[in-house]
């Protein structure tokens, strides 16, 4: 019988969800479930699905610390600790009793406690299943009493272990009943859909979701051969878009070899290269910002209305390439002022009380914002983007600090002026990106609707900026007219084409 699957999105739901019901407490204070009875969670899955992505997502969205271990790099001694010798006295006799030092996993969790100054927390073991034969007896120990040794995981810690299927490593060791009867075990399978959202909101290569957007099939693969293993995994996809836009950037030549250290399926990786050329080929051939500017381009609409399919779609691909970094960049100056303007506010705040100097209000609130972010570092909550954004407002706040160097004491009210006033300029430059970004948005639609009306292709288009977070965010709070127009319709369609199913199975 098949076991039943989630997404690895709907699997990052299904933890959060735990996490807050293990971590409710009743009106005594006490755990709404007994931590005895707050089984670990166990995802299995195959490799490179994104079952270890996820968890610093998790622990960000939660609010919680994370320590991650691969288990399998571990010995007996560093998980349960070294033995050392006790005199105890028991019954009015003396006995040396062998006793064990604190284990290194569970003294890494309190560690990270006192550095992110955090309570609650998620203890994540990768490769679980793949333990050596003397750690075996222990790990199972960890996941059914939550002990190594004489140490137990401090409460508010859930345990989430993650593990390969054994047909996708000889080393895998099956649990037992016993052990599996204590465990939440959620099982995990590859999905592009899913995988397609995290992608965008990673800033993903153009290429590759075009790419897989024409060949899903070749998302995920796994094949034995008389040369071994032959495989593609959402790590190898997500790990070579990094490197190809790296290289992108110093102009050097990602070739098929070079993908194929990444996919390593032959076939799948000349496959990739070849599309690959083809599609730098068209963002040479097209003008893909002069369409975002408004620009007429005649000779475009007509080559773009005889294109084939998959040429569509990789055209597609690069409006999406260029709106989702002009998205990505709106929301990050968004946050970016959103964290300056909240500063001023507790800067003129303390002023009014006269208690410091502005300089030492600047300087406080500088130290706060560091400690803050070391704090997010030290618990694993850290993302690129929060720390991109941390970065620009810190820059716009050393400017203002500067700024107030040049004021005597006396004229300290009329440096925070001045700062309101660059303050306000920020801000109308931020007002004329993002309305540059919705005109962009709006002439894209424009333009494709002249040829894709009423076809996949745009249906394709529509579907791919609602995937896109960014992109959801920024419609959300700049609007645009064409995105809801045609979301509508998609909506619609989307209901029609069910219901037609659905009478369809009525006369059957």
């Amino acid at each position: 019988m098949n076991r039943y699957t989630m997404t690895i999105k709907e699997a990052k739901q299904e933890i959060l969800h735990t996490l807050q019901v293990y971590f409710e407490k009743n009106e005594w204070g006490q755990y709404e479930i007994p931590v005895e009875k707050q089984r670990p969670i166990l995802l299995m899955g195959p490799p490179g699905i994104g079952k270890t992505a996820i968890m610093e997502q998790i622990a960000s969205e939660a609010d919680v610390a994370l320590v991650s271990y691969t288990i399998t790099h571990h010995t007996r001694q560093s998980a349960i600790g070294l033995p050392v010798i006790r005199d105890k006295e028991y019954g009015g006799r003396s006995f040396s009793v062998t006793e064990y030092t604190m284990s290194e996993i569970i003294a890494s969790v309190y560690e990270k406690m006192q550095q992110s100054r955090l309570s609650q927390g998620i203890l994540f073991l990768d490769e679980i299943n793949c333990v050596s034969e003397t750690l075996a007896p222990t790990m199972l120990q960890f996941l059914q009493y939550k002990t190594f040794g004489s140490h137990r995981l401090p409460d508010g810690w859930v345990i989430v272990a993650a593990g390969n299927p054994p047909e996708y490593n000889k080393s895998v060791r099956d649990f037992d009943i016993v052990t599996l009867d204590r465990l939440k075990r959620i099982d995990v399978a590859e999905d592009y859909a899913a995988w397609r959202e995290y992608a965008y909101a990673r800033g993903m290569h153009a290429a590759v979701l075009s790419y897989l957007d024409i060949k899903k099939e070749n998302f995920y693969h796994v094949e034995t051969t008389i040369h071994g293993k032959d495989f593609v995994t959402a790590r190898g996809w997500e790990d070579l878009s990094r490197l190809m836009l790296s290289y992108e950037k110093q102009s050097l030549p990602v070739t098929t070899a070079v993908i194929h250290q990444y996919l390593q399926h032959q076939e799948i990786a000349a496959d990739f290269s070849s599309y690959y050329d083809l599609f730098r080929k068209y963002k040479t051939t097209y003008d893909i910002t002069g369409i975002l500017q408004g620009e007429k381009l005649p000779e475009m609409l007509e080559r773009m209305t005889n294109a084939p399919f998959d040429e569509a779609v990789s055209v597609i691909g690069l409006f999406l390439e260029a709106l989702g970094g002009m998205f990505a960049r709106v929301r990050e100056q968004d946050a970016a002022l959103t964290i300056v303007f909240e500063q001023l506010q507790r800067l003129q705040g303390e002023t009014a009380s006269g208690a410091k100097s502005l300089p030492e209000l600047f300087s406080d609130e500088k130290e706060r914002r560091k400690q803050k972010l070391e704090r997010k570092k030290a618990a694993g909550q850290l993302t690129e983007e929060n720390e991109r954004i941390y970065f620009e407002a810190e820059q716009i706040l050393h400017r203002y600090e500067a700024l107030i160097m040049d004021f005597s004491p006396s004229e300290w009210e009329k440096a925070l002026g001045e700062i309101k006033h660059l303050f306000s300029r920020s801000a109308s430059e931020y007002d004329k990106l993002a309305e540059k970004t919705r005109g962009a948005l709006t002439n894209t639609f424009l333009f494709l609707e002249k040829i894709f009306a009423g076809r996949p292709e745009m249906v394709l288009f529509v579907t791919e900026l609602t995937l896109n977070p960014h992109a959801v965010w920024f419609v959300s709070e700049h609007g645009c007219d064409k995105f809801f127009e045609y979301n509508k319709e998609l909506l619609l369609d989307e209901k029609r084409t069910k219901l037609q199913e659905q009478i369809r199975r009525l006369k059957q």
